[in-house]
């Protein structure tokens, strides 16, 4: 039952100004952002990951660098194109408040398995271009590590959403209800059924543990499991 870290990238300039960054280029971290990525790092010390999957954007393969070096890691680096960024279109770069007050925001907000962004991407198609890249993922590392295998996949809030969404085996509707901090690790194993979320949206704590036995505690089980 391979596992996945889904670490969100560090804060950016856009983050901080309410701008909405999409896949515009030159988008890195903050001061702030690249103490979260150490930060994220550190809590992988002791944990033999067997890559970090990378969505190719500045902020996080900056945040994935910081991730790798904090944590004393060694693991390869390898972009993956299905964990990029959703293409907002002509929404990109344009701040969230005036966003927000067009027709489309309360359909992204209600029912965003519904939206096309213009000019750019579906969420639809977003969501499912990631949980492929997903599972490339989880074969790779399976690959070399068998089926207690670890990697970390850093990448973006609303692509962090949408596979936390299949996991719980929710509507892509239901996404929104779902948060996913600058910095944060959330974790996801792969078993028998399909995904389990381990935990969501954490911001402290080592996790060497998750290696080895820790996949056999993700299981689904009558009375919960060991824990």
């Amino acid at each position: 039952m391979p596992i996945v870290l889904l670490v969100r990238h560090g804060e950016s300039p856009a983050n901080q100004s309410g701008v909405l960054a999409g896949r515009a280029p030159g988008v890195g971290l903050t001061e702030r952002g690249r103490e979260q990525a150490e930060q994220a790092g550190q809590r992988l010390i002791g944990l033999a990951l067997t890559h970090l999957a990378v969505s190719p954007l500045e902020r996080t393969r900056e945040t994935a660098r910081l991730v790798r070096s904090a944590a004393g890691s060694t693991a390869p680096l390898r972009a993956e194109s299905g964990i990029i960024e959703c293409d907002y279109g002509s929404w990109t770069g344009k701040k969230l408040q005036a966003l927000a007050k067009t027709p489309l925001w309360s359909q992204v907000q209600q029912r965003p398995s519904t939206v096309t962004f213009p000019e750019g991407e579906s969420m639809r198609a977003m969501s499912v271009r990631a949980l492929a890249a997903v599972e490339r993922g989880h074969q790779r590392a399976a690959a070399v590590a068998g089926e207690s295998a670890v990697w970390a996949a850093v990448t973006h809030g609303d692509v962090i959403k949408a596979i936390v969404a299949d996991a719980l085996g929710l509507h892509l509707d239901s996404f929104q209800r779902i948060h996913a901090d600058p910095g944060s690790i959330t974790i996801i194993a792969r078993g028998p059924q399909g995904s389990y979320l381990v935990a969501s949206n954490t911001r402290g704590g080592n996790l060497a543990h998750l290696a080895g036995s820790a996949a056999q505690r993700t299981r689904g089980q009558v009375g919960g499991g060991r824990g």
